[in-house]
């Protein structure tokens, strides 16, 4: 009976260990794809509609049921929300502060400044897939295949900028390595958690996906002339994924 129940739960490990490595080979696919395809901006916009939808679709059926369903006291979960917004409006002053100082400056390349700001924000996509994975159920399955692509897109944008060639795949390669670390630790922090940690790193991981579709990728899609279409991919992307996890819930 011991060495089943062992064997079960190295299983279990294991399992999760692979599904956190999707999002770190999506990256890594985005990198390679970047360097033989550069989509227009009107497709980057259409990607994003899409990511938008998906990661919406994450948001409202999987992560908030989660949270309510451990139980947790009603004040930790709004203190755990306020503190991710409180987190992410001052990543998003900081991210403004070295884009004004990027554009001020002579470089051809990437800002240093933005590349730490992306690991930054891809180290807490990661901690969110794990706090997903140490809540149990599918919501590390579901928040790893969502947020993946916001990271296949992460990998498509660096063909806009100035990163070329090699540089992209090596850029591309060490997201995704950030994104496999911070899960793993998150998962491995949070595990056998009580009720109230795992509800607040929850809706500390809501409040940064909210950020993520409306300063991000929506104001980014909408940088360039929207097409009626956008709405309707925007909608796809939800249904996409609420329709993974209905299916899922039902095999």
């Amino acid at each position: 009976m011991l060495t089943s129940f062992n064997l079960d739960s190295w299983l279990q490990v294991n399992q999760d260990y692979l599904i956190m490595l999707i999002p770190a080979l999506i990256a890594l696919a985005g990198g390679v794809l970047a360097m033989i395809w550069s989509p227009s901006r009107q497709t980057r916009s259409l990607i994003q509609h899409f990511a938008a939808g998906v990661v919406l679709a994450a948001l409202a059926v999987e992560v908030l049921p989660d949270i309510q369903g451990e139980h947790a006291s009603g004040l930790v979960i709004i203190t755990a929300f306020a503190l991710g917004s409180l987190f992410m409006y001052a990543m998003k002053l900081w991210t403004l502060q070295l884009e004004a100082g990027a554009e001020h400056g002579a470089s051809d390349n990437l800002s240093h400044g933005l590349v730490i700001a992306t690991f930054v924000d891809i180290a807490v996509d990661g901690f969110i897939i794990g706090a997903g994975f140490a809540a149990g159920g599918q919501t590390g399955l579901i928040l790893a295949l969502g947020l993946s692509v916001e990271l296949l897109f992460l990998g498509l944008s660096l063909a806009a900028e100035n990163t070329k060639g090699w540089r992209i795949i090596a850029l591309s390669a060490a997201l995704g390595v950030t994104v496999l670390v911070f899960a793993i630790l998150g998962s491995w922090l949070l595990a056998g958690a009580s009720h109230d940690v795992i509800a607040a790193a929850l809706a500390f991981s809501a409040a940064a996906l909210l950020y993520l579709v409306t300063e991000e990728l929506l104001i980014e899609a909408h940088e360039v002339e929207e097409k009626p279409v956008s709405t309707l991919v925007l909608f796809a992307g939800f249904l996409v994924f609420w329709s993974i996890q209905l299916l899922g819930t039902r095999l």
